[in-house]
């Protein structure tokens, strides 16, 4: 299938996001002007399918990969980065669609991989001992500071924020993951895919971000993606 005529593709997996998506798009478009735009809608009873089609139909940069039903982050990611191979795009970028990852660091993400940078470039919010988190309870830090310091000891990956969902994929990178073989789907899909491309050998940046929690809408974290994450790194860990 022939290229839509972009370089880079912003995939936002979306599940009850009617109130942020038409604030984000915009800012998008204003950090990233050349960039495409993939919104995968899960089904949303909010309307956010329809209102990512109302944004299709007028930008020709806007795209809409409608599913039917709820079946979870890393389902919805290898939906849109088989997309964006099929189309050629050269740059997929993960991007969170509730506003907490801000679109001005998509340039700094996009250069990380350009001619010659990196195959995966990752935003962390913990960059030289620095904490990039606003309107975070104390509990949540402390959770995600040692989720990180888990990963890092038990698996070798030489990262200060593997769980980070807000990053860049190389082309041959994303090629290179057998893709048809992910299992993990919720937050683990981030540790999982992070850990092939280093163990394959390729090369991974980290490009300081700032992350704000949601205002509008829910958080879609829960026990069971916890679970599953903790469950992965040990299985990565005895793969080791």
């Amino acid at each position: 299938m022939s290229s839509p005529g972009a370089g880079a593709l912003i995939v936002l997996p979306t599940y009850q996001e009617a109130g942020n998506l038409p604030r984000l798009v915009p800012r998008i478009h204003a950090a990233a002007p050349a960039a495409h735009i993939l919104v995968v809608d899960d089904g949303s009873p909010d309307g956010t399918g329809r209102i990512a089609a109302a944004l299709a139909a007028d930008d020709p940069r806007v795209f809409l990969l409608q599913r039917t039903r709820k079946q979870g982050l890393g389902a919805a990611y290898l939906a849109g980065f088989a997309w964006a191979l099929d189309r050629d795009y050269g740059v997929v970028v993960e991007m969170d669609a509730d506003l907490s990852h801000d679109p001005a660091a998509l340039p700094g993400l996009l250069a990380a991989v350009g001619d010659g940078g990196a195959d995966l470039a990752i935003g962390t919010r913990y960059d030289n001992g620095r904490v990039g988190v606003v309107n975070w309870p104390r509990r949540r830090r402390w959770l995600s500071r040692g989720a990180n310091r888990f990963v890092r000891l038990a698996t070798g990956l030489p990262l200060s924020d593997a769980t980070s969902g807000y990053r860049a994929y190389r082309r041959e990178a994303l090629e290179a993951l057998g893709l048809g073989t992910v299992r993990s789907n919720g937050y683990a899909f981030q540790v999982e895919l992070a850990h092939r491309v280093w163990r394959q050998g390729g090369r991974v940046a980290e490009h300081p971000i700032v992350f704000a929690d949601r205002v509008d809408g829910e958080s879609k974290l829960d026990g069971g993606v916890i679970v599953e994450a903790a469950w992965l790194v040990a299985r990565l860990a005895l793969g080791r």
